[in-house]
């Protein structure tokens, strides 16, 4: 028997023969197998090649997860961050303890008055014009006035008379009162002499009486200036008719001469109802006037009149303001400045912090858990840029500026820098020309 060795698995067209042909008997070596030892080190990298498959890209998975979730929080974190609205806040602060206000006032002679004439006549001289400073007393223009004089020499002469007959009238009834004791006359006769006598005096006095008038009315020919003062204005001259009284209507009465005393200035003020309970008398005053820009003229309340205008809601107080020098002239326009004092300790807070709301005028206040409180407020003066809280708020509230109309009590709100104090500024005008 042939034994043919073969490392071929298969057998070969070759081996198959027939029944009577010898075959040959093959023997299939098997393939030399690895080494024993060689097994666990390709086991091992088999595991490794396993887990560098599989595990790696999960494990990249898992953290690009990871990584978008904390993406996702940070946006919602954000989110949530942002729909808080920030807000800035402010302290009221305490108002100061005066108060400047300026008002609008009309300065007006300390003294003024028209001249008119108390006797008919005509102007036979002046000797003072407009412009012309006068003294109490001080002639400024004479009347001729002849008929006066008339009625004057006639009634000296009147006078006489009487005077003469009072004295018939005396020694007649001396004369009958001796004869009465004596029973010369009878009771008769000594009563008519004594009737006599007296109405001789009374005619005495009625004489004397009218010289008196009509010396009077003679006086009334020499105009004189009834105090010290300027000559504003005059309404004469030489020769013009005259006419007694100041009926304007009739058209008697000329004014001869307007004057005015300067040395002292009244200037009248209406003082808001506001600030009337802080006006007393002896307040000091400082008058400006355009026509000197930069300076004041000193003066100090010298009469008030007690009693509020129910038109205008005002106080009128009268201001006197000393003028040597002439410089200020009656009639001018000006302002008056008062450093009055405010009574009651207040808060003032920024003008854009208030809300109008239908409830009523409000704030908005932060509190300590960053909640949105709104607190009606109660205002009082009007400073510009700030306002004056009567009532309402704390100096410790924290006042939100510039506040949405969309602000709700509760909102939860950030505040954007540490809260401030208002500033109260009061202004150095103000509008009450008359607040």
């Amino acid at each position: 028997m042939n034994v043919k060795l073969s490392n071929s698995p298969f057998p070969t067209m070759n081996a198959i023969a027939s029944p009577n042909q010898e075959v040959p008997v093959i023997v299939r070596t098997p393939q030399t197998a690895p080494p024993r030892e060689a097994m666990p080190t390709r086991q091992k990298s088999s595991a490794w090649r396993w887990i560098a498959y599989v595990l790696f890209p999960a494990a990249v998975v898992a953290y690009l997860l990871f990584a978008r979730s904390l993406q996702y929080r940070a946006l919602a974190t954000r989110t949530v961050a942002m729909s808080i609205p920030t807000v800035d806040v402010v302290h009221p602060m305490p108002g100061p303890s005066t108060v400047e206000i300026s008002l609008p006032a009309n300065l007006t002679a300390y003294n003024e008055a028209s001249i008119f004439a108390r006797t008919n006549g005509y102007l036979k001289a002046w000797h003072t014009d407009f412009g012309a400073t006068v003294k109490e007393g001080e002639l400024m223009a004479e009347i001729s006035a002849p008929d006066v004089d008339a009625q004057l020499n006639k009634a000296r002469a009147d006078l006489a008379q009487a005077q003469a007959n009072l004295e018939i009238a005396r020694i007649t009834f001396q004369r009958q009162k001796e004869l009465l004791t004596r029973k010369v006359v009878s009771q008769q006769e000594y009563d008519q002499s004594h009737a006599t006598f007296d109405a001789a005096g009374a005619a005495v006095k009625s004489a004397e009486a009218n010289v008196e008038n009509l010396t009077v009315q003679q006086s009334f020919q020499k105009i004189v200036a009834p105090f010290p003062g300027i000559v504003t204005r005059r309404g004469t001259d030489l020769g013009d008719l005259i006419a007694a009284g100041s009926d304007s209507a009739s058209g008697a009465g000329k004014e001869l001469f307007h004057l005015v005393r300067t040395n002292i200035l009244r200037v009248f003020v209406h003082v808001p109802q506001v600030y009337s309970s802080q006006v007393t008398l002896g307040t000091q005053a400082s008058v400006k006037l355009v026509q000197f820009p930069g300076e004041t003229f000193a003066g100090k309340i010298a009469n008030i009149s007690g009693s509020l205008d129910p038109a205008t809601r005002t106080l009128a107080v009268e201001v006197q303001v000393p003028n040597p020098a002439a410089r200020l002239y009656p009639g001018a326009y000006g302002e008056v400045q008062f450093t009055l004092p405010i009574a009651r300790p207040i808060l003032v807070i920024p003008a854009n912090t208030l809300l109008f709301r239908k409830e009523g005028l409000q704030v908005g206040v932060v509190d300590h858990d960053n909640l949105v409180a709104l607190k009606p407020v109660t205002l009082g003066r009007d400073f510009g840029t700030t306002v004056e809280v009567a009532s309402g708020l704390q100096p410790a509230d924290s006042v939100i500026t510039n506040p949405s109309d969309s602000l709700t009590a509760g909102t939860s709100v950030n505040i954007a820098t540490p809260a401030t104090e208002a500033k109260a500024t009061a202004p150095a005008k103000s509008d009450a020309k008359a607040e």
